[in-house]
């Protein structure tokens, strides 16, 4: 199947939000939105041409036709065993209602013998069917209880009564219908349940054109509402999308705000911070000069000055002693190494002296003691 679309084609499906719509209309059960659609236009086309050779299920018309006709055999299969059921049913039931009549009240013989007639036949027919339940059974295939359908055949009730039954069977059988058809009316509108048996057979009548009436309206809400379920689904798609381009848009503001005001929140800590350091910077050099005037009092700082003042005048004294052994030391490097050799000889022997003068003078502290 081609992608393109004709000229012609391209007309009949619409443009623009149209096509969009047609598109998600033929294809409910697929996942898609409007913004694909937009971001993939050659896809858009690809489902616009399909959507003309396949239904909304996704079935090609040839498929659907068959299968319409498939269904229709169904149903009409379906109709004949509900039809063969039905008739089963309602003679079960009414033996069922036969036995407990029988057990509450006394019921006429010919009664008696058309409802026991009417069960053995049910019977004998229903064992027949397990006997051989299809033309296709394996003919060696073993019976239930070495019986054959012959076997069972021959316990069914005289001829005779069986004639009989099956001539006032259609009037039992349509007797036990309409009152379960009245029944059914009642159960269906309970206020008509004390109108007449006459009444109520009319309204009966018209009881199934109402229920196919209701039946459509019901399909016709069941329609509207998967209309209103995608509806909601793309809308909700569509929510979510915008949702989501606007958290991401929110987020993005607040990144911005918040960075705006991390910077003034950083300046305003700086200037918070330098302030509180200055501020402990000047009480440190408070705490200092507070302990500098408890260390030193007025007599003391009086009495370092002075003796400051000693100090610098022995300094100036030593220096300038400094400066003439420097220049007497200057004088007799001018004498040459044989002078440093007396020089060092006299201070040998100065120090000897000082050790014999120190000696001695131990020595008569000695003695003196």
């Amino acid at each position: 199947m081609s992608a393109g679309l004709e000229p012609s084609q391209v007309s009949s499906l619409g443009k623009g939000d149209s096509l969009h719509q047609q598109v998600l209309a033929s294809f409910p059960l697929c996942d898609m939105t409007e913004e694909d659609l937009t971001q993939n236009p050659q896809f858009c086309k690809l489902l616009a041409t399909l959507s003309q050779h396949v239904d909304q299920t996704g079935l090609t018309v040839p498929l659907k036709t068959e299968l319409d006709k498939a269904e229709q055999k169904l149903q009409s299969q379906r109709r004949h065993w509900l039809r063969s059921e039905s008739l089963y049913k309602g003679l079960q039931e009414m033996i069922q209602e036969h036995c407990i009549r029988k057990h509450h009240a006394t019921v006429p013989p010919d009664q008696n013998m058309f409802h026991e007639t009417m069960e053995k036949c049910l019977l004998v027919s229903q064992c027949i069917r397990q006997l051989d339940p299809s033309s296709t059974t394996n003919q060696d295939q073993p019976s239930v209880l070495g019986l054959s359908p012959q076997q069972v055949i021959d316990l069914m009730p005289p001829e005779k009564n069986v004639q009989r039954m099956k001539q006032g069977l259609p009037g039992e059988l349509e007797k036990h219908l309409k009152k379960k058809c009245l029944s059914l009316l009642t159960y269906y509108q309970p206020e008509w349940e004390n109108e007449s048996e006459g009444l109520k057979t009319i309204k009966f009548s018209h009881l199934s054109a109402q229920l196919d009436k209701e039946k459509k309206r019901a399909e016709s809400v069941k329609e509207t509402c998967r209309k209103n379920a995608n509806l909601l689904q793309r809308q909700t798609q569509l929510y979510l999308s915008e949702l989501i381009k606007s958290i991401q848009l929110l987020q993005s503001l607040i990144l911005d705000h918040r960075l705006r005001i991390q910077t003034d929140l950083d300046k305003k800590k700086l200037d918070y911070f330098e302030g509180k350091f200055e501020l402990v910077l000047q009480k440190i050099k408070t705490e200092m000069v507070e302990i500098q005037l408890d260390t030193y009092t007025v007599d003391s700082i009086s009495a370092h000055r002075k003796i400051r003042q000693t100090l610098e005048s022995e300094l100036k004294a030593c220096q300038v002693e400094k400066q003439s052994v420097e220049m007497k030391l200057g004088s007799f490097k001018i004498l040459g190494k044989e002078f440093e050799t007396l020089a060092e000889e006299y201070c040998r022997l100065r120090q000897e002296i000082e050790m014999k003068n120190w000696a001695l003078k131990e020595f008569t502290n000695y003695s003196n003691k």
